[in-house]
């Protein structure tokens, strides 16, 4: 089967033996296609994940063996996640899923890009389910994603109706804005792209260039996407006195929040990683019932153009890239 593996810091294409299922609990799946990830994107920028690591996770498959308790037989079409967390341990417990030792341990062998992944009987079981026919499989494949940023919504645990500011409109910043709307929040997006800023307000949210935002916008909390520095005292500049800022980015340089800013202005600053099979349930079903529009996200890539794919999203001349597989 061909993979796209890494090979000095790039993707490159091989083959390796067939997944099997053997003995083992579980299922093979034909992967479809994968969306691209910014976290793909940067393990492999920063070396994070040595030579040989098939990379990609989002993925849209069909099932061509299977050995489950579940329901699912060959055949069928589905969307699953790569993690799942014990519910047990004391990460679990206190609502920080994606701690979890068993959850980071987890995930589809060997990688989304890849024409064949063994999906294990645990995944069936708890972040699998079948493609909704309404749904192409570039949209199914933001399944994963979409949690991801319910989850974050969720976290911040901001009232109804309360105003939130989405900085960075990247694929995440889009998702981002529509899941807080969707959550009864009155949202404003920004950017530095024009093309970007355009999309989230055909989308029915208001959205300017950051350089050119009004100096009295007052949020009751800053969702920061972009991992741009500069995104940090943009979120310093609009949040409100008391407000709160949820972090779903990494930074270049890694710089933190000035204390005193927290101290005297009593901000809450968090993080938001991972989703709990909870929070992709309820993506799939926004995505479903189409109160998350994400048709104009993807751009679409044959596997062999995996590394183009890379370079055209860190160049931005693509939101988002689905790598097609089968």
């Amino acid at each position: 089967m061909k993979v796209a593996e890494i090979e000095n810091d790039i993707l490159v294409i091989k083959e390796r033996k067939d997944e099997k299922l053997e003995i083992r609990k579980g299922a093979v799946v034909k992967v479809l296609g994968s969306g691209l990830c910014g976290s793909d994107i940067v393990k492999l920028s920063h070396k994070l994940a040595k030579n040989g690591t098939v990379l990609g996770h989002e993925i849209v498959a069909q099932i061509i063996e299977i050995n489950s308790e579940t329901s699912f037989k060959i055949g069928d079409v589905i969307v699953t996640s790569h993690h799942i967390p014990c519910g047990k341990c004391e990460y679990c417990k206190n609502g920080n899923i994606s701690m979890c030792r068993h959850f980071k341990e987890t995930n589809i062998r060997p990688g989304g890009f890849s024409e064949l992944v063994f999906v294990s009987e645990e995944h069936l079981q708890n972040v699998a389910y079948l493609k909704p026919d309404n749904l192409t499989e570039e949209e199914a494949s933001f399944y994963e994603p979409l949690g991801c940023c319910v989850r974050a919504v969720k976290r911040a645990n901001l009232k109804k109706n309360s105003t939130a500011l989405v900085i960075g409109l990247g694929s995440i910043g889009i998702l981002m804005a529509q899941a807080l709307k969707a959550f009864g929040m009155k949202v404003i997006g920004c950017d530095l792209i024009t093309c970007r800023i355009e999309l989230l307000k055909s989308l029915g949210i208001e959205a300017f260039n950051v350089n050119e935002m009004c100096e009295g916008i007052s949020v009751d909390g800053v969702f920061m996407t972009s991992g741009s520095d500069k995104a940090i005292s943009t979120a310093l500049k609009y949040v409100r006195d008391g407000g709160k800022i949820l972090v779903f980015s990494s930074t270049p340089q890694n710089f933190g929040y000035a204390n005193n800013e927290i101290y005297y202005r009593e901000l809450t600053v968090l993080g938001s990683y991972s989703p709990s099979p909870a929070d992709l349930k309820e993506s799939l079903e926004l995505l479903k019932n189409k109160n998350i529009k994400v048709r104009e996200l993807s751009t679409v890539y044959p596997l062999e153009q995996v590394q183009k794919a890379i370079n055209d999203t860190i160049s931005n001349k693509i939101l988002k890239a689905y790598i097609k597989i089968s």
